[in-house]
């Protein structure tokens, strides 16, 4: 079972969406009404952890390369700094 944020889709601009969680399979469909007051919904897309590195390895990077490409000077974790 996976937690979704949904948000309600405002109707006036004016209106901010409220945001909820819902737990739900993977397979649900996603909801598209609020499941108490019957308003329409949207599915959040948010940022998760992800996979860094490969099999859990990291790979070296090139001293070449260092510093380059990204802008952040190897302070991040983007594997080109």
């Amino acid at each position: 079972m996976a937690t979704y944020v949904y948000e309600t889709i405002p109707r006036r601009p004016n209106e901010l969406p409220m945001r909820f969680e819902v737990i739900q399979s993977m397979k649900d469909a996603p909801l598209t009404r609020h499941p108490d007051t019957g308003e329409p919904v949207r599915r959040v897309i948010s940022g998760g952890y992800g996979l860094m590195g490969l099999g859990g390895k990291s790979t070296p990077t090139p001293r070449a390369t260092r510093g380059s490409g990204c802008g952040c000077n190897g302070a991040c974790m983007c594997g080109r700094g």
